[in-house]
């Protein structure tokens, strides 16, 4: 409701804008017709006439960007306060199961099996939301170090699999064979994020029940590694392929269908966009359209002797 609302509010500010641009122009053209003899004032008119549309015009765009970020961040909010609340209260309610009444050993095990994912689904959302803080800090230095980019594929592959509990055959990952050597130079734990976020991104929007994800390491750029990571999910549309790795910014569900909408922050992308700069590298997407997947491709520069 509060974002039909900031979208109403922006319908509004946008006709008042071109109204005013319009009255603005009826009224300099209907001075202009009335006093055309009048050769400074009518150059001066002339003179200001552009400015004052540009500014009213300027004005509006301004307006609406405005409200387009304050939906953003309400989006945002919400989205957090349930990535929050909903792991706290499945944690809080398996507490007072246990505390309330006996419960079998093996259920008990499970219980904590339990809680112990969705501490850790909480964890990660908070990880997600420092991640992308410090990511805003583009000047930030970053740690050194040679990192083995297969390791740093399979390991990032490995914790997404476990996370979603998918059959072991969901997530392949592909090392060409003169990649299997490939080290890339910077920050093991931001680089691990980013290609888990990658992972995660593509686990999250592939076709309900079947997920199906191909990772793809390769050589034969001579001065980049190239990692691409293949679903065979709901695709992006051609107009979305640059604006998913804004801060905030998700694809837009089609359908009023609510269990299409797909949980998370929107931060994710911006994450891996962020950390891939700060590598020296670039990530982009690739997609055939709606229904038919994407796939996401990294570049890292091999490092220098």
């Amino acid at each position: 409701m509060r974002i039909r609302a900031s979208r109403r509010r922006a319908v509004v500010f946008l006709v008042l804008g071109i109204c005013l641009v319009a009255l603005a122009a009826a009224f300099n053209v209907g001075w202009i017709v009335l006093n055309w003899r009048e050769g400074a004032l009518l150059g001066l008119g002339l003179l200001f006439f552009p400015l004052i549309v540009a500014g009213l015009v300027l004005n509006t765009i301004f307006l609406v960007r405005e409200i387009r970020r304050n939906e953003q961040h309400n989006a945002f909010i919400n989205a957090v306060t349930h990535e929050l609340k909903t792991p706290v209260a499945s944690i809080r309610l398996y507490l007072e199961t246990l505390q309330s009444r006996a419960v079998e050993p093996a259920k008990q095990q499970e219980f904590y099996r339990i809680m112990l994912a969705d501490s850790e689904r909480l964890l990660s959302t908070v990880e997600q939301i420092l991640r992308a803080g410090r990511a805003g800090h583009a000047q930030r230095a970053i740690e050194q170090h040679r990192l083995p980019l297969p390791d740093l594929v399979r390991e990032s592959a490995a914790i997404v699999t476990s996370r979603y509990d998918l059959a072991p055959g969901a997530i392949t990952c592909a090392v060409a064979p003169e990649a299997e050597r490939a080290v890339v130079a910077g920050d093991a734990g931001e680089m691990r994020a980013a290609i888990v976020n990658l992972f995660d991104n593509a686990v999250k929007y592939s076709a309900p029940g079947v997920v199906s994800v191909q990772a793809a390491l390769s050589g034969s750029d001579p001065f980049y590694w190239t990692l691409r990571i293949t679903d065979q999910g709901r695709g992006i549309e051609r107009g979305q392929l640059k604006a998913i790795f804004k801060r905030f910014y998700r694809v837009p569900i089609l359908h009023a269908n609510p269990s299409a909408q797909v949980t998370g922050t929107g931060l994710g992308l911006f994450i891996v966009r962020s950390v891939v700069r700060r590598h020296g590298g670039r990530v982009f997407a690739s997609s055939q359209g709606p229904g038919l997947g994407a796939t996401f491709t990294v570049q890292l520069p091999r490092p220098t002797a």
